[in-house]
């Protein structure tokens, strides 16, 4: 029998101190750890209380940028030519159409949505929040709103929503003065980016495209406003819990006259043209109207590929602002080639020069001629304006030179920006040595300067800058910054005995100073302007006709420009030439004589016939009927001026420059 084996008996002992052990590190480790996390708790309890509640109320608390109301434009008259006009467009909350397919489908039948617009809805939903709105259709005629008003009931989670859009009442009658707004592109964000704006258009779609809309976009715009709303985890808001409104763009007050722009537009009905009226006593443009125009409203809401294509493939070239557009100055820059030559004692008053109907450069066979075959004999200066002589000028402008022109005419803005509150604006030419070996490398020659003292060879002028120069003419030296701003307003409301007071604040434009133009002898002013008085006043003189039977006191100077050459012994005529090849007509003029209130120059391409004497000065002429008789049209704008209450405020010229 094999013996028995007895198992050892176990030490309590050493077991029991062995358990004590592992229990006391292990209850150390979880004292430690509850340090750890109760430290942790007072960390962020405590120290980063702040930090945390911020980024937890980031999570439920979000702020909604609210738009400012965009500044409103009126004329000096108080009638507004730019608005702020609520549209209305259908909305959708998905989640709240129970069928939104058959209810889509009905909506747009009762309302005459069309197909395209239904599948540009349906694309939309794609991805996007259901708790969103979504656009159905945007702009809704007033029929389309009443008509769903009436039915809204049957449709829930649709409503209509209103907005306000620009809108321009006198539509292409003003689009090259206030230019447009429209929706903000990737370039313009990324200048407003550059700028530090970008947070000021957070709510914003449209910007200052063009004209003044685009000048003064930071006056216009405003300041942003805010709404603070709490959401939930899936960033539908639950409730407002603060609003800071936003403060609207101060508005306009213009220098502008619409009634001038009307005649203005009326006198260049089926032309190509201009025309520009400044009252020289301020620079204040009173008109500036280019035509043909186009109505900016159609890019407020974005115009079509069609009708942008349309405006791009014209002849007649509508986009561009004639006002500020480049054209040979022809015989208007007379008076002011005179008196450069009075001025550097080239000449006096007495000067005569004897017109055999051309002039040469001496050892020269080239002919510069005369409008008038045979030439006009012995003619003194006041005579030559009057009858606006080339020889005169040629040989004036002979005798000058081309550097005592150029530094003359610089002085008067010529070749320079004028500075009016637009940015549209081209320098035009001043040709001079300089600019000749600059642009094309090569010298400059005598017969240039000939047909310079005529307003032709490179020479262009805007209308603007010739309404410019003749401002500084008739204040004699004295110069004027054109601009349309007259004064901004800010409207605001103040809470006083339970009553909203509305309280306008003005401020007014500020006329900038600059040096006059000083001369040798003061008294040249006065021949110069004597001269234009006569070309409208006396019997024969080139404007008289024009101005016949007129009940103000008013002067000027006609021009005709060459566009085309014409070859040796070629004479013009109008009728056997393209139509862009004919001679633009240019005018010239101010009013009353003795105490100028506005100056008028008029620019119209490619005349049938005629020159500035029979179709510029007749437009100058409508334009002072309409400013001295202080009378009212009637015309298709009537309905929309009523007035709102306004608190605030070549080398070759041988058939050109003789009209």
């Amino acid at each position: 029998m094999a013996p028995i084996k007895r198992v050892s008996i176990r030490n309590h002992t050493a077991e029991a101190n062995l358990f004590a052990r592992r229990t006391f590190i292990a209850f150390i480790g979880v004292v430690v750890m509850l340090l750890i996390l109760f430290s942790n708790v007072y960390n962020l309890e405590v120290n980063s209380f702040e930090k945390y509640q911020t980024r937890s109320n980031s999570n439920r608390i979000k702020l909604l940028p609210v738009a400012p109301n965009r500044g409103q434009i009126y004329d000096r008259n108080g009638v507004l030519l730019a608005e702020n006009k609520p549209i209305y467009s259908l909305e959708v909350i998905p989640e709240q159409v129970e069928d939104l397919d058959t209810t889509i489908a009905e909506v747009s039948d009762l309302l005459g949505i069309s197909k395209e617009k239904q599948e540009k809805f349906f694309k939309a939903t794609k991805g996007k929040r259901r708790f969103k709105p979504l656009e159905l259709h945007s702009r809704l005629s007033d029929q389309q709103v009443a008509l769903f008003s009436v039915n809204q009931h049957k449709y829930p989670g649709l409503f209509i929503d209103a907005r306000l859009k620009r809108y321009y009442p006198f539509g292409d009658l003003t689009t090259h003065n206030l230019g447009y707004v429209a929706r903000i592109n990737r370039k313009d964000a990324n200048k407003l980016e550059e700028q530090g704006k970008t947070e000021n258009y957070a709510a914003t779609r449209e910007i200052g495209k063009l004209g003044l809309e685009r000048y003064y976009e930071d006056i216009l715009h405003g300041t942003i406003g805010h709404q603070e709303v709490e959401i939930n985890n899936q960033g539908r808001i639950i409730r407002t819990l603060d609003f800071t409104p936003p403060t609207p763009g101060k508005d306009l007050t213009l220098t502008l006259d619409i009634e001038l722009q009307m005649i203005a537009k009326r006198a260049l009905s089926g032309k190509r043209g201009a025309v520009v009226a400044i009252d020289p006593r301020d620079g204040g443009v009173l008109a500036m109207y280019s035509n043909p125009s186009y109505d900016g409203n159609l890019f407020v809401h974005g115009i079509s590929s069609k009708n942008y294509k349309k405006l791009l493939s014209s002849k007649d070239l509508p986009l561009i602002n004639r006002t500020v557009q480049g054209y040979p100055p022809a015989s208007t820059i007379k008076p002011f080639i005179a008196l450069t030559g009075l001025d550097k004692g080239v000449i006096t008053k007495e000067s005569k020069v004897y017109d055999p109907g051309f002039f040469q450069i001496p050892k020269v066979e080239k002919k510069y001629k005369d409008m008038r075959k045979g030439g006009h004999g012995w003619i003194s200066l006041t005579r030559a304006v009057e009858k606006s002589c080339n020889v005169y000028f040629y040989n004036l402008a002979y005798k000058l030179g081309i550097d005592n022109i150029s530094d003359m005419m610089d002085k008067f803005g010529f070749g320079e920006y004028t500075g009016i509150d637009i940015h549209e604006e081209s320098r035009g030419i001043l040709p001079s040595v300089g600019w000749k070996r600059a642009r094309f490398n090569q010298p400059w020659y005598t017969g240039e300067t000939i047909s310079v003292g005529i307003g032709q060879s490179y020479w262009t002028v805007t209308p603007l800058q010739l309404a410019q120069a003749t401002s500084i003419l008739v204040n004699k030296g004295e110069v004027k910054t054109p601009h349309m701003l007259k004064a901004t307003s800010q409207t605001t409301y103040v809470q006083a005995d339970d009553k909203n007071i509305v309280k306008v604040q003005a401020q007014p434009y500020e006329i900038e100073e600059h040096p006059p133009i000083q001369l040798t002898e003061q008294s040249n002013w006065q021949i110069v302007l004597d001269a234009m008085h006569s070309t409208v006043q006396k019997q024969g003189a080139t404007g008289h006709n024009a101005f016949k039977g007129h009940q103000y006191d008013a002067a000027g100077k006609t021009g005709s420009a060459q566009v085309a050459r014409l070859a040796k012994d070629e004479k013009y005529d109008a009728s056997k030439i393209q139509e862009n090849k004919r001679d633009n007509a240019m005018f010239i003029s101010f009013a009353p004589f003795d105490k100028p209130e506005i100056v008028v120059a008029v620019a119209i391409e490619n005349v049938a016939q005629g020159g500035g004497a029979t179709n510029a000065a007749p437009v100058a002429r409508q334009i002072m009927d309409q400013y001295f008789g202080n009378r009212v049209i009637k015309s298709e704008y009537s309905s929309t001026m009523h007035p709102v209450h306004n608190e605030h405020f070549s080398e070759s010229a041988s058939h050109t420059g003789a009209h």
